[in-house]
């Protein structure tokens, strides 16, 4: 199959495109993608739960586990034991993280702001409309089945 008709191609060259951009961006702030992600999706006010963490991004708990110490290192974050279950963990923003994930917002509206400058309103429902395709058939096993039980 030719590679620019292949629809995963497409897919993971456009993202590996899209992490390098953030991840410069990032860079110039001492940080990564990954960690302005998180930043991103802790509640800005109570904070989150450090087990909803993980599951909210698509990410592995060792993965997560990595950030969460380099930013708590950075004073991005803090960790409380969590009031309603003493087994958990809220993650919170310092002040220093509120500054940060201010700084990648603007990152994240300004590329979106970019690209819909050269996308028609019905460009735009096409693509979330395709993505909305691909991640149900992936959800509902529509495409191999039960993936897990066959060889890659």
């Amino acid at each position: 199959m030719d590679k620019s008709k292949s629809i995963d191609h497409q897919l993971r060259a456009t993202w590996q495109a899209v992490a390098k951009m953030y991840n410069e961006q990032a860079s110039k702030h001492d940080s990564t993608m990954a960690m302005a992600f998180v930043l991103l999706n802790i509640d800005y006010e109570n904070g989150t739960p450090s087990t909803s963490l993980g599951p909210l991004m698509g990410m592995e708990p060792t993965s997560l586990s990595r950030i969460l110490k380099s930013m708590e290192d950075k004073g991005l974050i803090l960790r409380e034991k969590n009031p309603e279950d003493g087994r958990s963990v809220i993650i919170k923003l310092t002040e220093f993280g509120k500054e940060k994930r201010e700084i990648s917002k603007g990152h994240v509206y300004q590329f979106n702001n970019k690209v819909r400058e050269r996308l028609t309103d019905k460009e735009i429902q096409s693509f979330f409309k395709v993505t909305e395709i691909i991640n149900k058939l992936i959800a509902e096993k529509k495409i191999y089945g039960d993936i897990s039980s066959q060889a890659v």
